[in-house]
């Protein structure tokens, strides 16, 4: 009432005043306006909330583009000038690229969705749905062109001006336009098809002149586009089945290999000289051991020759060449890599069905568990073993083996040094998750290896001129770095001055770094960066002396590096960028170096989460996002100086018509004493003198989110902290911090703490409390209703309730044994079941059901590869034969968390009927009172609510 008697106030008023004066209160008044008839959030608003999913700024730093998606529904690709400003936009635009002369915006247009699902009901055929579209949009003229029916683009990745693509014919739309003038006619009877290929064109995007190709399987553009090539199944006389380079400069077509065979894994140099594939010529389709070859060409040559097969001593005996291996050659030109592996193992053919035994036989001398083997089967069966050759001479190196399986190049593998790694000891230790291994320098020109470190629980790095090898040591907690001159070790931080590993890890195992930000030179004067919670250090690998190049840790002020130069092998160089995150109040800001070495002055500073920029790569200009609770992540453009920011989205304007409501961080202290932080989300218009239900909701720590937006959107397993405060209800989300063996005992002390001040502060009704959590929040919210009363519902997730049973049970998804979870991981019993028994028994909520007062919502999944489901279904089957009120939903093929958006609309649906009949008391929904037979599922879904 008092709103409307203010704005009666106001609009009397505004008719005595100037123009000016005017139209500046009237603009207050629209903002009154919307304050008053804001609305609460649905269920119904999803689909339209959008996204921008992926962002890209031309490399002269001209234009931005960008999609903007709804969650469900046609979406577009918008194009914004900087200097112009102009904005344009073409509808279902994805699949973006850029060309590299900053001309053109190249992208498929998807047929609109709602044709789709037409077409869908409808039982049509493959060949009669709607295709994709190519996009050509001119971002200096604003003209599209737009092409039908294309499978697939691809552009060069260091010049403009040329463009690939591949067509098909439809049934409705045969393809008759000027493209296909100078098509040779095709072989009668051919189709296009995945395996005879498809129409492909080459365009010239300068002179608009094209070539058309036919039967195209597949086709590469050198980086520079000196060269395209492509292989084809060939259609008469005019274009015989085989490989063809073609000559951009020149405009040469040149057959570089001819036979009848299948054509795959196109490579070319740097330079478009040298060009591998790999052939299988055999034309017998039923053969079942296939004998991929490798052929290398280079300019000057007539035609490829073969350089490797399973005929040739290089390789153990019996290996073939890997057809799953993209050959890669090696930046200089120098060295071409390619894969191998042993000889297939294959069926009888022969066997009838019911003649084939299906058996597995668990071996105590296994590697690996069968689940595990069964989980990588498909990747096992197309692992490579590299192998190199060094193209000066065609000599082959074999680089990969059974017992060394992992050989790591890096972005230019032009050294002559290459690590190689095996997990191999270690691997039968499955209930171990900490991922040890060998380390081995290999030498390229004769395949010699040395050995360098053994056990490794860290990732070794090469540095970029291949003169050292760094690495953290788990077991140390330091960093090391070994030097390929000297062959010595050297230990590079102690932990003296500061911790280089996670300071506030409280697993019971050890902790892992803080991570490195690179090299800043490794040849003349070697220097690695690596961090501490807050800082980065230099540390002089001649003098093994840490220097500070970051002044964080007085102020509580994370510093890590943005690399703006993905082609930068070293940091610190021209355009060095530092993000901040400041502690103590959950700010960010940006910092820049005077020199390489100095410490950087900060230059913009905002209560907003920033992400890292972007930058163009022949300009100052760059694009960045910041958000905030009520501020979605929309684009921003800058110079280096973050002086002159301009906002270039505005992706979701309708969320100015809806109540969303505010967060702050809040201070208090466990049980314990230990103080710790939180997230208080309030209501729009919080009134500290009514009483509000709340929501608890916690995963581990949270406080570092106090900036994140949250979308309106069908939930996964979280509650969506929005939709909760824009419908009345105030969110908890406390920070939880562990001793080991005591996870159920950590959360209450914790968890109900912070429950108890929030409610202290006498704006919550603490009859109307819920508490919901997931997976392991699942598991805590599980326990918590064993040890109190306070809340008036619960929902858990996936929730594992008898530690006993789930301990030597199997991550399905992973196929991994529990085992370490609970020893080591986040359980954090710190020991084994026979150990500490009593531990286990003591954190199980299911050897405490006779406790629980509290009606209980499980979500559990019979497809959950994370925690078995029959954790769910013990919780749920022990609460119901005690006639205590529990609800189970199983949404039949999902995994941990939802991923159908059917799935997750109707368990966002449930998830708020729930709480809202218990915590507002809203009439309960019909599938709480009554249930859901199993024949009405899938018919009838019972979310009418009841009278």
């Amino acid at each position: 009432m008092r709103k409307i008697s203010l704005l009666l106030i106001c609009l009397t008023i505004s008719c005595s005043l100037s123009a000016q004066k005017r139209k500046k209160l009237n603009k207050t008044l629209d903002e009154v306006i919307i304050q008053v008839s804001k609305k609460p959030l649905t269920h119904d608003v999803y689909d339209s909330w959008k996204e921008i999913p992926d962002r890209y700024i031309s490399n002269d730093g001209n234009t931005v583009v960008y999609p903007v998606n709804p969650q469900e529904g046609d979406g577009q690709v918008i194009f914004h000038s900087l200097k112009s400003g102009k904005i344009d936009s073409v509808q279902r635009g994805t699949d973006i690229r850029l060309t590299d002369d900053s001309e053109y915006a190249i992208f498929k247009i998807k047929p609109q969705s709602n044709l789709v699902k037409s077409m869908r009901r409808l039982k049509k055929k493959k060949d009669e749905m709607p295709k994709d579209s190519l996009g050509i949009y001119g971002l200096k003229t604003n003209l599209i062109s737009k092409i039908p029916n294309v499978l697939s683009y691809k552009i060069p990745e260091k010049i403009g001006g040329w463009l690939a693509y591949q067509i098909e014919e439809t049934k409705k739309n045969k393809i008759k336009d000027s493209l296909l003038k100078s098509e040779p006619k095709k072989k009668v009877g051919k189709k296009e098809s995945d395996d005879n290929g498809f129409r492909l064109v080459l365009k010239n995007l300068k002179t608009n002149i094209d070539q058309i190709f036919s039967f195209v399987t597949e086709y590469e553009f050198s980086k520079n586009a000196n060269k395209f090539i492509f292989s084809t199944t060939g259609n008469d006389s005019t274009m015989l089945s085989g490989v063809y380079a073609y000559d951009l400069q020149k405009g040469k077509l040149e057959n570089i290999f001819q036979s009848k065979g299948k054509f795959k894994k196109l490579s070319l140099s740097e330079d478009g000289q040298k060009i591998a594939f790999i052939a299988d010529l055999d034309t017998n389709a039923k053969t079942q051991i296939r004998s991929p070859k490798l052929y290398y060409w280079k300019s000057g040559e007539a035609s490829a020759k073969l350089i490797a097969d399973e005929k040739q001593a290089f390789a153990p005996i019996g290996w073939y060449v890997s057809d799953n291996y993209q050959p890669r050659f090696s930046k200089d030109g120098t060295k071409l890599f390619f894969g191998t592996n042993p000889k297939p193992i294959v069926a009888d053919t022969t066997l009838l069905p019911e003649e084939i035994v299906n058996v597995e036989v668990w071996n105590w001398q296994d590697k690996k568990l069968q689940t595990q083997q069964k989980v990588s089967l498909e990747d096992d069966k197309k692992r490579a073993y590299l192998s190199v050759v060094n193209l000066d001479n065609l000599k082959i190196i074999q680089l990969g083996f059974l017992e060394i399986p992992t050989v790591i190049l890096d972005k230019e593998a032009n050294f002559d040094v290459v690590l190689a790694t095996s997990d191999i000891p270690y691997s039968n230790q499955h209930w171990d998750w900490s991922n040890k291994n060998d380390v081995y320098l290999v030498n390229l020109q004769d395949g010699s290896r040395k050995q360098i470190a053994m056990a490794l629980q860290g990732n070794p790095i090469l540095s970029p001129n291949a003169q050292y090898v760094t690495w953290w040591s788990a077991p140390d907690t330091a960093w090391f770095a070994y030097s390929i001159k000297t062959e010595k070790t050297t230990k590079l931080t102690n932990n003296k001055v500061v911790k280089y590993y996670d300071e506030e890890d409280d697993h019971p195992d050890l902790p892992s770094s803080y991570g490195s930000a690179g090299w800043v030179d490794d040849l003349k004067d070697p220097m690695f960066v690596v961090y501490d919670r807050y800082d980065a250090w230099a540390i002089d690998l001649k003098n093994n002396v840490p220097m500070l190049i970051t002044g964080g840790r007085e102020k509580k002020v994370q510093y890590r590096y943005v690399n703006l130069d993905a082609d930068n092998k070293l940091i610190l160089g021209k355009n060095a960028l530092w993000k901040l995150v400041y502690e103590k109040d959950k700010s960010e800001g940006y910092a820049i170096p005077v020199s390489p070495l100095s410490k950087p002055k900060e230059i913009y500073k905002v209560d907003f989460t920033l992400s890292n920029p972007i930058k163009a790569k022949n300009a100052d200009n760059l694009i960045f996002t910041k958000q905030n609770f009520q501020t979605f992540p929309d684009l921003f453009a800058s110079d280096m100086t973050f002086q002159n920011i301009t906002k270039i989205s505005e992706a979701n304007p309708q969320q100015k018509e809806y109540a969303w409501g505010t967060v702050e961080l809040v201070d208090y202290k466990a049980f314990d004493g230990t103080p710790l932080q939180g997230l208080l989300y309030k209501p729009e218009n919080f009134d500290a003198t009514k009483k509000y239900p709340m929501m608890v909701y916690f995963y581990e720590k949270n406080s570092d989110n106090l900036h994140t937006h949250y979308t309106p959107s069908p939930i996964r397993s979280y509650i969506n902290y929005p939709y909760f405060t824009s419908n009345g209800y105030v969110v908890f989300v406390p920070d939880i911090v562990y001793k080991a063996g005591e996870p159920g005992k950590s959360a209450y002390n914790c968890i109900i703490a912070g429950t108890k001040e929030i409610i202290a502060k006498g704006f919550i009704n603490p009859e109307r409390v819920g508490i919901s959590g997931h997976s392991w929040g699942g598991y805590q919210t599980a326990y918590l209703v064993t040890q109190t009363n306070m809340f008036r519902a619960a929902e858990a997730g996936a929730p594992v309730s008898n530690m006993t049973s789930a301990y030597g049970g199997i991550r399905w998804e992973s196929g991994n044994s529990r085992q370490s979870q609970y020893e080591r991981g986040q359980t954090r019993i710190g020991g084994t079941l026979w150990e500490k028994f009593d531990k286990y028994v003591d954190n199980s909520p299911l050897f405490q059901v006779p406790k629980i007062k509290t009606p209980l919502l499980i979500m559990h999944n019979d497809d959950d590869g994370a925690v078995p489901w029959q954790q769910g279904i013990e919780f749920y089957s022990a609460l119901k034969r005690l006639n205590k009120p529990v609800w189970l939903l199983n949404y039949n093929g999902e995994k941990h968390g939802l991923i159908q958006r059917k799935n997750r609309k109707d368990f966002a649906k449930r998830l708020y009927q729930y709480f809202d009949h218990y915590l507002k008391d809203a009439p309960a929904p019909a599938w709480m009172t009554d249930g859901l037979p199993m024949m009405e599922k899938g018919i009838n879904q019972k979310l009418e609510v009841g009278k």
